[in-house]
């Protein structure tokens, strides 16, 4: 079964968020119940094809066999003899655990040998891990392969799917997106693909001073990709001849460097004067922002508002947070995805209140962007 165990780890290699542990726990349980042994694969970090300590799947095993109640059996290599044995003396209802797969560059070279090797350890492939969903790699797409009628998803990943599409194709109107973050060149997609669907387009963070400046205004040294303005200006004039309506920060939190204890001060987001950057939206874009959220019936979230990691720029990411946790109080759908959301969401204990947390980051874009993600399709056809 590929998972997605890529979670963080602090200096003492304890898990620092667990959330992509435990929503893969009930598939595992399923095969395990039913009398089956597991033999779980996955990457950690960015390793880039060697072997660093930091990043060994070693770490997780203590607490996935706490997880599990059994004791978890890792395989110090992924592929070989020696795991092969292993994974051949597994008992019913066991369960075993190899070594980061980003260890080897075949992993994301997606090298047919390396993917053989792998599928040797077993009788039937689950992709269960939707956060590498788009990515064409040796685990998760061309193993496929070599289980051409004995391959399928996971209830992760079918979770995943389903809520996905609730939220782009049932969700109940108004439906409001929230697009945050700090780059727009990776939001744009996104951004086009949901000005297509949404009643309301929220964006804020980062990505937001693009279109500021796009807008004529002064951002001072605020981050920007100078290249995407004429895109930032193409999706404001589309948003003017469609019924979405655009809303963007109208102040913001300046420091005079990227630091929690810079000096602070607040101003409208298109008088930034230079030598201050904007690190965080505005008490009044927060309410603003909020207004539009707890009207809404449908929820999508993807992006800080700010540097939320830093006490002093946190603010607007926490008053979103509560927002959309009031408005599925209320009864809207709200759907929450991304690494840093989720992240802002157990830091602030706000997780539990939200109807769907995806665990995906990229895949969970390509698919709302409309892209045909590699492994649903190895798993759907064969390759």
């Amino acid at each position: 079964m590929r998972v997605d165990f890529n979670v963080p780890l602090n200096d003492k290699f304890e898990i620092v968020d667990n959330t992509r542990i435990v929503n893969a726990i009930p598939t595992i349980r399923k095969i395990l119940a039913d009398g089956g042994s597991v033999i779980l694969m996955t990457h950690l970090g960015r390793p880039k094809g060697k072997y660093v300590e930091k990043y060994s799947v070693k770490h997780i095993v203590p607490y996935l066999s706490k997880l599990l109640e059994t004791d978890v059996r890792f395989a110090s290599k992924c592929i070989g003899e020696e795991t092969i044995e292993m994974s051949k003396s597994l008992q019913p209802r066991e369960v075993m655990i190899l070594e980061n797969l980003r260890f080897t560059n075949d992993e994301t070279d997606n090298n047919e040998e390396f993917a053989s090797q792998l599928a040797k350890l077993g009788d039937v492939y689950i992709m269960n891990a939707f956060g590498t969903a788009h990515r064409a790699h040796a685990s998760t797409y061309m193993i496929a392969k070599f289980f051409p009628d004995d391959k399928m998803l996971g209830y992760l990943v079918e979770s995943e799917i389903n809520n996905i599409d609730r939220v782009l194709y049932k969700g109940e109107k108004p439906f409001t997106a929230i697009v945050g973050g700090s780059k727009v060149s990776t939001k744009i997609d996104i951004i086009r693909a949901l000005m297509e669907k949404v009643d309301n387009l929220i964006i804020g963070g980062g990505i937001a001073f693009t279109f500021i400046k796009a807008m004529g205004g002064r951002i001072g040294d605020s981050l920007v990709e100078e290249d995407y303005i004429p895109v930032a200006k193409d999706i404001l004039e589309q948003a003017m001849k469609t019924d979405v309506k655009l809303y963007l920060p109208i102040d913001c939190v300046i420091a005079n460097k990227f630091d929690n204890n810079a000096k602070i001060k607040h101003c409208k987001i298109n008088e930034i004067p230079n030598g201050w950057m904007g690190l965080d939206i505005g008490i009044k874009t927060a309410e603003t922002f909020t207004k539009v959220i707890e009207k809404s019936n449908t929820l999508l979230w993807n992006g800080p508002m700010g540097v939320f990691e830093m006490d002093h720029f946190c603010n607007g990411t926490i008053k979103i947070a509560l927002a959309v946790s009031r408005s599925t109080d209320f009864g809207a759908f709200s759907l929450v995805g991304g690494g840093d959301s989720i992240a802002a969401l157990n830091k602030y204990g706000m997780a539990h209140k939200i109807s769907y947390v995806s665990t995906a980051g990229g895949a969970l874009l390509e698919y709302i962007e409309g892209k045909e993600l590699p492994s649903l399709r190895a798993i759907r056809t064969r390759i």
